[in-house]
């Protein structure tokens, strides 16, 4: 079985287990301008929101994630992806690797602007267990979580969480993914605006 298809076996669906043992300097931000497909992702939860002015799809896939915001003929997707995944080419505005914080602006055609920051933060493993703690509660109330409990180390579990705040015209977008390996958390922040 390859690591982005699913098998059928007696009626189960078996999912491969997400790539949480890479360095953090190795993810990537990418950013596209077109819709991507879901086939070239294993996704573990997903979310669909709608308002007057856009609609947005959600993934969690695995410690990782994309969102592709949808208003008339315009998409953005942002990507945040593991070393080996493949990603068109077609429709890249931006991509660049995980390597200290960083803040990205840019505005495209038809009154649509894109802004994100992210910040990696190496963590002691008792405020990595609070973090996760903290952040599941709220995760009851809006957002999507996401917990790979077979894949703990140290008695710490990888996560996933994206919390969205879908606003008219405007869809912020946070995401916490923790890594127990490095015991270290990549935290972005988003905003997508569409005047």
């Amino acid at each position: 079985m390859s690591p982005k298809t699913e098998a059928c076996f007696s009626g189960l669906i078996v999912m491969e287990s997400p790539q949480i043992n890479v360095a953090i300097d190795q993810l990537t931000f990418s950013l596209f301008q077109r819709p991507l497909h879901p086939e070239l992702f294993q996704i573990y939860a997903s979310r669909q929101l709608k308002t007057e002015k856009y609609e947005a799809l959600i993934w969690v896939t695995g410690c990782t994630h994309v969102v592709s915001v949808f208003a008339g003929d315009v998409c953005l997707s942002e990507v945040v992806s593991t070393p080996g995944q493949l990603l068109p080419h077609r429709g890249l505005v931006e991509r660049f690797q995980f390597r200290g914080p960083r803040t990205h602006k840019c505005t495209l055609s038809r009154g649509v602007s894109y802004m994100t920051d992210f910040q990696i933060e190496k963590m002691s493993p008792n405020l990595y267990r609070q973090s996760h703690t903290d952040l599941e509660r709220f995760a009851r109330n809006r957002g999507v979580f996401v917990k790979f409990p077979e894949l703990e180390v140290d008695s710490l579990q990888p996560f996933c969480y994206v919390d969205f705040e879908a606003r008219r015209s405007e869809l912020h977008i946070h995401t916490f993914a923790a890594y127990p390996d490095q015991v270290t958390m990549v935290k972005t922040q988003s905003l997508f605006d569409f005047q």
